[in-house]
């Protein structure tokens, strides 16, 4: 039987009592979906890199889907985010009937009421053990920081992770703040010269969305201040959250 219910945006969305075929657009939902039920999944896009054996059709990126596939393949629900993906992507798939849920995911108690919602009311299925875990590891108020930190995520321009971002949240419930963490951009651009004087004790550079490595950023900063990490721990909403708390504290080397 169709129900209808509310998406992240308060949009209505009619789904079948279960959804038996989805699509996902974003590569955090793609990896929850599949640590739920694998079998869900009918397609994901290019970027969907876990879980790393997932064999699914690829409809292109999260910016530029195949809309016109998407909807061939009848999914019974899309599943997409607000600040990844495209507002007229989700106009198209809905006026070619496609079922569409966006989530809103801002700091790391609204990626996890998102979570929540998504599995538990749009897909019908019961809340995992990992969602438990991060609930468990990540509810409380964040601690007084420690350390600050200025977290970049590309160069040429340089940019950085500022206000209102999940990364900023997950970095302060870890001990860590973000010395732009109020700026008014979400992602500020930087002269690598105002990133040199922030007065940060770390530099982290994460590999995504640009990939630093051991031989790209690191030269450009102290080395003794720089920090390279996940950012699928970073910046993923997921069931890597069940475990993002220890391993960036090992990773940020904060023991």
């Amino acid at each position: 039987m169709a129900r209808t219910e509310r998406d992240d945006l308060g949009r209505e969305v009619t789904l079948p009592d279960a959804p038996g075929r989805v699509v996902s657009l974003v590569p955090s939902l793609t990896e929850a979906v599949a640590a739920v039920d694998r079998g869900l999944l009918a397609a994901a896009t290019d970027w969907c890199t876990h879980p790393a054996d997932l064999d699914v059709e690829r409809i292109r990126g999260t910016k530029n889907p195949d809309t016109r596939r998407i909807a061939e393949l009848r999914p019974e629900l899309v599943v997409v985010n607000k600040e990844e993906n495209r507002e007229i992507d989700v106009r198209r798939l809905e006026a070619a009937g496609v079922p569409v849920w966006v989530t809103v995911v801002e700091d790391v108690p609204s990626a996890l009421t998102s979570l929540d919602r998504l599995i538990t009311v749009a897909l019908r299925r019961p809340a995992p053990d990992w969602l438990t875990e991060a609930h468990r590891q990540l509810d409380a108020p964040p601690p007084a920081p420690d350390k600050s930190a200025l977290v970049c995520i590309w160069r040429d321009p340089w940019m950085v992770v500022g206000s209102r971002t999940f990364a900023t949240d997950l970095l302060a419930r870890i001990g860590v703040a973000n010395v732009y963490g109020d700026h008014a951009d979400r992602y500020p651009k930087q002269d690598l010269d105002q990133l040199r004087s922030a007065g940060a004790d770390l530099v982290v550079l994460p590999d995504e969305p640009y990939v630093f490595t051991v031989t790209d950023g690191p030269e450009c900063f102290d080395a003794d201040r720089v920090r390279l990490v996940s950012g699928r721990l970073l910046t993923w909403y997921g069931p890597s959250l069940a475990t993002a708390v220890p391993a960036l504290r090992r990773q940020l080397g904060l023991g």
